[in-house]
């Protein structure tokens, strides 16, 4: 008889990240745990994972988990009742609200974190059943502008390359791309590419971020101007006759308006030059590269689509391909890196509010056929409210209830206080979710659903190159949590449709989905999965990542050989031709002024996601940048009185935030730069969607997230320090503070302006009178430091100090991972120095190994490590997803710059004649 296996088998699955898309190995360690490695046969990654997705095994835990269904109390309090009180409440809910004021009254707002199948039977519900189009989901906030502008061009949303373009092209244009932080996966590819094959990268983005350390040609064009380099290229190229005209006569329409509009905005090249505030030489090399280089992919992201005139973006850039014929071909197109792991995916079931199901759209045509297939009583007829909108319609009242799924609009939509406030006026506010606190549970929930996480669901994600792939369960859903498709079943039978609601799996919807994306198509729309319409449970089970169109009587073998969209025409426009848009003059919507002078530009950083209900668990990631902060162009900062470590105050018209300074000639002068990831359960003052202008995209609907006029002022507090605890800890009203994860501790990096004898006094609160206190207090010096013990062990630590001498955690958070300290350890706790006298590693560089600055410092100064490949050898930073290469690449040339500068010190110290003796020497 065989031995039995020690532990599970490892499960293959999709990372929940980025719509890269990586295949995943999730091996379980039968504690609720699991180790997490890179899926080599999955074609996304080959095996290659970054340092979000290296970390997943560290956000497994319980801790913070809604595990029951609960419903708030008349006192603000939640109490635990049954699955069925709970699902009687939404569908009573629901259907009372309908009955008294009509069907748009009610809306559901989801996101690219659910499955495909939790999205597709939200839509069927609400578009087919209750007869509204108020879905909308938070993909309107990152990719809504790829879509409308791919509508525009293509008749559909068509992403028509895949990712082995990217390893095949000879030249890749990155436009409002920080992809070696937002898809540091694919960007390893572009690098290999470039090494390997001699590809040239382009960077196009007002920051210098780190993916143009990787950069051929870096062009740090204006704010809102891509639409004028796109139109000034356009006009470039045809003025020396190097457009495709057999394409253009063939297979496209508009040509000449959409050439006539570039001119008017972008007539030559110094005109380009001066819209896009670049050198006219290297616009000139930019477009004497794109006229050179047949083999050319432009890859857009958040630069281009969170943009009020983000459509028209998007379509300058689909213009310069179509005109050049350089679509749908190997190594050839426009591509959109999605945001979400499955922003595609909710594209494909209609997940915006725009759409319907399997792509179509409201036309009379297509609701009838959706009808049909559904054998819906009253499918929506027309489109729905867009996030924006939707929030503003529950702010005036016109909306009652909401039902939101997986997200976080309090934090991520712009005006957050607003959108915060509104909810808080809902007659029903129902929130489906893993977390049982997030800033959209506390404006005001009524019912709290508990769903699965990741690693916990079954069912399917849709990444960036139409990939679709299967998330599979290797964990059981603590407590009563539930899939989000279940909950939506089991309200829409309570309100009636049970025979069209009868799922019992992932398989069944899915089978469903794919049906209908089959139905009445004869090829006349780009998704169709008719291939998978009949698949059977045990095939779903075992379902490798395929790309869609999978039309029935298609083979996946056939399918490898035409994966592309387009190389020969076939748009889904009524005449089967492209369409050229003529672009809007770029303008920006709010200009800036004497009150506000800057332009706040918003982003994500390398090592967090979203806002934080993950990624923010794990203490390796949060080691990398602990504090929200503000980025400030050296000259803003001189100007503005700002110093890099201290703090600073940022206003905008919708409200502010006090935010750590860093300064850094990464963004332009006029503009301040600040990640999207803190919230109020993270940080005391750092919501940034609470800053963001509701400006929206005319066409798309997506926020402008990237030009709001802004303020910023010095904020000047006297003492920063830390507090470590073994459990959540409430700092006083005034106390600038910001949460970070820690291994087998909570942190709380803070700043205030009371002194050591008010912390004194606060600590015995803070640490509980069962604790045992050793203390160190120097008014004289402004230091207070206390070390808490309960039982012998470690319970919780406060050191406070002068702002410009702040006290360092290092030494002592690794403490909390100990058990009982020795005497030794207790001893040396309250110096902050190590027990055991090894030094710190510094601020984290390398999240996927745990590599500190100090630790690189280090290795480079002792001549263990001469170059990012040597650092790499040495400590192994840089070795997994690259994505900290960018950072090891400035640390190696301050380094060096370092050494030359000694150097130069050292020769000016030697007298004349030793001067001239080593002079002589090196000649």
């Amino acid at each position: 008889m065989n031995a039995p296996s020690p532990q599970p088998p490892a499960v293959r699955t999709t990372c929940p990240y980025c719509g890269v898309g990586c295949g995943v190995l999730a091996q379980p360690d039968g504690y609720g745990g699991a180790g997490i490695a890179g899926d080599p046969h999955h074609p996304a990654n080959l095996g290659r994972i970054c340092s979000k997705g290296s970390a997943l095994g560290e956000t497994l835990g319980l801790d913070g988990r809604l595990l029951h269904p609960l419903l708030r109390q008349f006192d603000g309090t939640f109490a635990r009742v049954d699955w069925s009180v709970a699902l009687d409440r939404v569908a009573d809910g629901f259907q009372r609200i309908i009955r008294r004021d009509g069907p748009d009254a009610v809306a559901f707002y989801l996101s690219g974190q659910l499955l495909t199948e939790d999205y597709y039977v939200a839509n069927k519900l609400m578009k087919g059943f209750i007869g509204s189009g108020n879905v909308d989901t938070n993909s309107r906030l990152c990719m809504a502008s790829s879509v409308a502008g791919h509508k525009r061009a293509f008749g559909a949303d068509t992403v028509p390359g895949t990712y082995e373009d990217l390893d095949t092209a000879d030249l890749i244009v990155l436009v409002g791309s920080n992809a070696a932080w937002c898809h540091p996966v694919l960007f390893q590819r572009m690098v290999k590419n470039k090494r390997e094959r001699g590809a040239k990268i382009v960077v196009i983005d007002p920051r210098r971020t780190a993916t143009a350390e990787d950069a051929d040609l870096f062009l740090p064009i204006a704010g809102g101007m891509d639409t004028a380099l796109f139109c000034g290229l356009l006009v470039h190229l045809a003025d020396l006759c190097a457009l495709d005209y057999r394409y253009i006569d063939t297979h496209t329409a508009g040509f000449e308006n959409s050439l006539a509009r570039a001119r008017a905005i972008a007539p030559d090249l110094a005109a380009t030059a001066r819209l896009t505030g670049l050198p006219r030489p290297d616009v000139a090399r930019f477009f004497e590269l794109f006229r050179a280089i047949p083999n050319a992919v432009t890859c857009f992201s958040q630069g281009v689509n969170q943009s009020s005139q983000g459509t028209d973006k998007v379509n300058a850039i689909i213009n310069c391909h179509l005109a050049t014929g350089r679509i749908g071909r190997r190594g050839q197109g426009p591509f959109s890196l999605t945001g979400q792991p499955n922003a595609m995916g909710g594209r494909e079931v209609g997940g915006l509010a725009n759409q319907l199901a399997a792509h179509m759209g409201f036309t009379a045509e297509d609701v009838d056929r959706v009808g049909r297939f559904w054998q819906a009583p009253r499918v929506a007829t027309r489109e729905g409210l867009k996030a924006v909108q939707l929030f503003d319609a529950v702010a005036r009242g016109r909306i009652k209830a909401l039902w939101v799924m997986a997200t976080n609009p309090a934090v991520s939509l712009p005006r957050a206080r607003q959108v915060r406030d509104a909810l808080g006026r809902l007659e029903l506010f129902v929130v489906s979710e893993n977390v049982i606190a997030n800033d959209t549970v506390a404006a005001g929930a009524h019912i709290l659903l508990p769903a699965a996480a990741w690693g916990e669901k079954d069912g399917t994600v849709t990444n960036s190159e139409r990939r679709i792939s299967r998330q599979r369960a290797f964990l059981r859903p603590p407590g009563e949590a539930k899939p989000d498709w279940w909950m939506v079943t089991q309200v829409a039978r309570r309100m009636g449709f049970t025979s069209a609601f009868s799922y019992r799996s992932a398989a069944d919807i899915f089978r469903e989905h794919a049906a209908l994306s089959a139905f009445e198509n004869d090829g006349s729309r780009d998704f169709d999965l008719g291939g998978l319409a009949d698949i059977n449970d045990d095939a779903f089970a075992a379902l490798d990542p395929v790309q869609w169109p999978l039309r029935a009587g298609e083979t996946r073998r056939k399918r490898q050989l035409d994966r592309r969209f387009f190389a020969e025409g076939g748009f889904y426009t009524p005449d089967g031709k492209a369409r050229f848009v003529a672009p809007e003059p770029p303008a920006p919507r709010v200009p800036t002024g004497n009150d506000f002078p800057f332009r706040l530009n918003t982003g994500r950083l390398r090592d967090q996601w979203h806002t934080m209900t993950r990624s923010g668990l794990s203490p390796r990631l949060g080691a990398h940048a602990p504090e929200p902060f503000v980025d400030v162009h050296p000259d803003d900062a001189a100007a503005n009185n700002l110093v890099d470590g201290g703090f600073a105050q940022l206003t905008t018209r919708w409200g502010s935030c006090v935010l750590k300074v860093s300064v850094s000639d990464t963004p332009p002068s006029g503009s301040l730069f600040v990640p999207i990831h803190w919230s109020d359960a993270t940080a005391s003052a750092a919501r940034i969607g609470h800053l963001v202008m509701p400006e929206t995209d005319r066409y798309s609907g997506q926020p402008d997230a990237k030009a709001t006029p802004a303020a910023i002022a010095p904020v000047t507090f006297a003492f920063r320090g830390f507090a470590v605890t073994r459990r959540p800890l409430a700092l006083p009203e005034g106390t600038w503070w910001a949460r970070v994860a820690l291994a087998q501790a909570f942190g709380l990096l803070l700043a205030s302006n009371d002194g050591p004898a008010t912390w004194r006094e606060r600590a015995r609160e803070m640490f509980g009178e069962d604790a045992e206190l050793a203390e160190l207090c120097d008014d004289k010096r402004g230091i207070y430091r206390a070390a808490a013990f309960v039982a012998g062990r470690l319970d919780g630590c406060l050191f406070i100090g002068p702002a410009a001498a702040a006290p360092q955690w290092d030494a002592v958070k690794t403490l909390f991972e100990a058990g009982t300290l020795h005497d030794a350890a207790r001893r040396v706790l309250l110096s902050g120095r190590s027990p055991d006298g090894l030094a710190s590693a510094g601020s984290i560089v390398c999240a996927c190994f745990g590599v500190g600055l100090a630790t690189i410092r280090e290795a480079l100064q002792s001549g263990k490590a001469t170059s990012v490949e040597g650092i790499g050898a040495a400590l192994r930073a840089g070795t997994n997803c690259g994505s900290c290469q960018p950072e090891l690449k400035r640390i190696v040339a301050d380094a060096a710059a370092e050494v030359a500068r000694a150097g130069d010190a050292a020769a000016t110290t030697l007298p004349p004649s030793a001067r001239t003796r080593e002079s002589s020497a090196m000649s």
